[in-house]
């Protein structure tokens, strides 16, 4: 991918895109090569393969953070897509994206597993931040143009927007869980959230319940009338749904099945020491995943006699994540402390009862892995989605394996056929990974096959294009006139206390 930095700023800014995605993130990062030159490289991950097509196919825009704090690169094109960087400081990415998105929403949206974090400081970054990002988007958008908002980072901005372009039409979507009313009222600044969410035509959520609870929260805090999954709001209505996101079912389909993944899932199992039995465990270093929950299922299955190693073996890769947190350092060195306990007492000559890895690995190694797994433990405590367990649907076309799934991620309203568990409660994680292991493959291939044909039908294609068929139809039914140039409520900052 070329790097075309060079391009000239306002170019890009005036580029009017029709369709513009303001996310967290802009979908390329920039990498050096081993003579010294940098280049942008398409960034791996679901969210570009959803919408790289939809955003280039319309000459659309991309506004995000390079990754980098200091000041932005200019605007460029790549992949057919305007893309335009936001800047932001070395104090802004500690307060915005470490402090306020990552210790006081995300543990806030997952139930509080960990404690968040509340300061105003922060909240204030975030509030700065969300405005610059909505003054980019503002600034490229083309005349009543679809612009699509992206996860907890960025809450605020459609409200922002709206007050400076109300002819757009605005949708967000949240990747994580969206809590309900009991756990979301603690935070400071809610109401805040809330009428900043309320600036977009549709808010989107993963399952059901989220949208339930975000509309439960504008009818409770703001006194909104609401009626089903629509909230009447500044002379407007909100629509609060559910939009399932998946992967591109097909591609990681044909990855799997390719001779060189083929080979390697078996190199692996000679590597393993050609055991039995593969567990196989894919995270993100997280507290939220319950990576933990499934060490002490193993580590009980092996005291109890269950299973021995090394005729049955535990792979966990743990890819590293914000390695500047505390917590997260200390999470890793536990879950460390773990392995090196289990391999201590059940491990041999033969090799480790758990292979652990804290390191990335390249798309087709993960689907070597899915291939040779017999079984896959995905133990969240919370999980918006959780791509992990689709993935090894989709990898697995010889119909083998079984996926054992935390019922609190949103795959579990999917992905029915997997042994669903309840991460709080290890003997019931132990009693289902048992069933996985000892189940016969004329039950697994069912199983299989069902979870298989409902991917195949709800891929990363239908979650992007019913979000925006969905998106379009709703700004339709909105009162005519609503573009006529009216400004829009103001948005709170939540200056003022718990009440915004």
């Amino acid at each position: 991918m070329a790097d075309n930095t060079g391009n000239d700023a306002m170019g890009a800014l005036d580029a009017d895109s029709p369709v513009v995605v303001v996310a967290n993130r802009l979908p390329v990062d920039q990498v050096t090569d081993a003579d010294g030159t940098t280049r942008w490289q398409r960034s791996p991950g679901g969210l570009v393969t959803a919408l790289e097509p939809f955003v280039a196919g319309r000459g659309g825009a991309w506004v995000g953070w390079s990754g980098s704090a200091g000041e932005a690169p200019e605007p460029f094109e790549s992949g057919g897509m305007s893309l335009i960087p936001v800047p932001l400081s070395e104090e802004e990415v500690d307060r915005y994206y470490e402090g306020m998105s990552n210790a006081s929403l995300w543990p806030l949206y997952h139930d509080v597993v960990e404690k968040p974090e509340y300061h105003r400081t922060w909240w204030d970054t975030y509030v700065q931040v969300n405005k610059r990002f909505a003054e980019r988007a503002a600034a490229v958008a083309a005349e009543n143009a679809i612009v699509w908002v992206h996860d907890y980072q960025l809450q605020l901005v459609p409200a922002l927007l709206r007050q400076q372009r109300p002819d757009l039409t605005i949708g967000f979507f949240l990747h994580i869980p969206f809590p309900p009313y009991e756990l979301f009222t603690q935070l400071p600044w809610r109401s805040a959230i809330v009428e900043g969410l309320l600036g977009a035509d549709l808010v989107g959520f993963q399952r059901p319940a989220a949208a339930l609870n975000f509309v439960q929260l504008a009818r409770r805090l703001h006194d909104l009338p609401a009626r089903r999954h629509l909230i009447e709001y500044d002379g407007r209505t909100v629509a609060a749904r559910a939009f399932p996101i998946s992967i591109d079912v097909a591609s990681f389909d044909e990855l799997a099945r390719s001779p060189e993944v083929l080979a390697r899932a078996e190199e692996i199992r000679k590597e393993l020491g050609n055991p039995s039995k593969i567990i196989l465990g894919v995270d993100r270093l997280d507290y939220t995943k319950g990576i933990g929950v499934r060490l002490n299922a193993f580590q009980e299955l092996l005291e109890d006699g269950a299973v021995e190693a090394p005729d049955t073996v535990m792979v966990q890769v743990a890819t590293p994540s914000r390695e500047r947190v505390e917590h997260y350092v200390h999470m890793r060195e536990q879950i460390e402390q773990q392995v090196g306990h289990i391999n201590g007492v059940f491990g041999s000559i033969a090799g480790p009862a758990v292979h652990y890895f804290n390191q990335s690995m390249p798309r087709e190694e993960l689907a070597a892995l899915y291939r040779a797994a017999d079984v896959m433990l995905v133990t969240p405590y919370r999980d918006g989605m959780n791509l992990v367990a689709k993935e090894y649907v989709a990898a697995r076309g010889d119909l083998g394996g079984a996926l054992v799934l935390s019922e609190f991620a949103g795959a579990a309203a999917e992905l029915k056929q997997a042994f669903l568990v309840n991460p709080h409660d290890i003997a019931g994680v132990k009693n289902q990974l048992l069933r996985a292991l000892r189940m016969e493959p004329a039950e697994g291939a069912k199983r299989m096959r069902a979870m298989r044909r409902h991917l195949a039908k709800n891929d990363l294609d239908h979650w992007a294009s019913s979000f925006f068929e969905a998106l379009k139809e709703q700004a339709r039914d909105q009162p005519s006139g609503r573009v006529a140039g009216r400004e829009s409520a103001p948005l709170s900052t939540g200056r003022g206390g718990a009440q915004g």
